[in-house]
C-alpha cells in the first residue's frame, strides 16, 4: 500500500456518479489512487487535496483525493480518464 495506508477511502456522491457514467470500477480507483503519482496539489482547500495520475491496466485515470484533516480518511472527489486533447503526452501536464 502507498498513500492510502491505514486510511479509509470514501467516495463522494459526485465521484460515484462520474464512475458509473464513465464505467470506472471502485477497485481501479483505489489502486490508481494508492499507487499513482501526484501531479497537482491544492494545499489551500478546506481539506488539502491532490490530483493523482494512476492506471487501471493501460487506462489512465485522474483521481482527485481530499485528505480529511480531522479523520483518518481520504475522499475521492472525482475521477476521470484524462482527455489527450487537454493533457500532454503522459497525462501529467495540461496542454497550453
Amino acid at each position: 500500500m502507498g498513500r492510502l495506508r491505514e486510511k479509509t477511502l470514501r467516495f463522494t456522491f459526485h465521484a460515484r456518479a462520474r464512475m458509473e457514467e464513465r464505467n470506472i470500477a471502485a477497485a481501479d480507483v483505489a489502486a490508481a489512487a494508492d499507487a499513482g503519482e501526484v501531479i497537482e496539489t491544492y494545499p489551500d482547500d478546506d481539506n488539502p487535496s491532490e490530483l493523482i495520475l494512476g492506471w487501471a491496466g493501460s487506462r489512465p485515470l485522474h483521481v482527485l483525493l481530499a485528505y480529511k484533516t480531522d479523520a483518518n480518511e481520504c475522499l475521492v472527489v472525482t475521477v476521470y480518464e484524462p482527455d489527450s486533447g487537454l493533457w500532454q503526452i503522459g497525462f501529467r501536464e495540461k496542454r497550453r
